[in-house]
């Protein structure tokens, strides 16, 4: 498998994972048409519409006027460079213009997962655990800026957001109380 696929596929175990246990569900974009499908019904490659690659929702409460959605970008890197308070990260121009728009009925959120170089230190497997290495950071665009670039835009994604079950509890019940984020 192309290593390019082969990150992609497991930036989605990631999302996957952490969603699943934080008690919501994932769809994502299937094959060549665009209807959305469990992840656990995959045919074959997810194909992103609309720059959004994972939709996470959640059942509808007796109190919410009606069930979070949040939509998902999900890139992956083993070479995102890392200070101490930011990941810094190249995003397509396409991807942040599509990320970026201050008006949407859905949230929007971009997830980069950073991965080591090497595919066979991904993960790491005992009768006691499953490790995913290494983590996912989350970062909201709404309205952000126009840029004058033409290829990417550099983002910032705050190391205090990660992506974690706490996290997507946390910004699921947002969206639930107040629609956006």
């Amino acid at each position: 498998m192309d290593i390019n696929i082969q990150k992609e596929e497991f930036s989605y175990a990631y999302i996957y994972a952490v969603v699943s246990a934080a008690g919501y569900s994932c769809k994502l974009c299937h094959g060549d048409s665009p209807r959305w499908q469990d992840l656990r019904q995959i045919a074959s490659r997810p194909m992103d519409i609309g720059g959004i690659d994972i939709i996470i929702s959640g059942e509808e409460q007796e109190y919410s006027l009606y069930p979070p959605r949040l939509e998902v970008q999900v890139k992956s890197t083993s070479t995102a460079v890392i200070d101490d308070e930011f990941i810094r990260y190249p995003l397509k121009l396409k991807n942040y213009n599509e990320l970026r728009k201050p008006k949407t009925l859905v949230p929007k959120i971009l997830v980069i997962i950073l991965i080591p170089d090497n595919p066979g230190e991904w993960v790491n497997q005992s009768e006691e655990e499953l490790c995913l290495r290494r983590c996912g950071y989350w970062l909201s665009l709404k309205g952000q800026p126009e840029t004058q670039n033409t290829e990417s835009v550099t983002v910032y994604l705050p190391r205090q957001q990660l992506f974690t079950v706490s996290a997507v509890k946390n910004i699921m019940d947002t969206i639930e109380a107040r629609g956006q984020l």
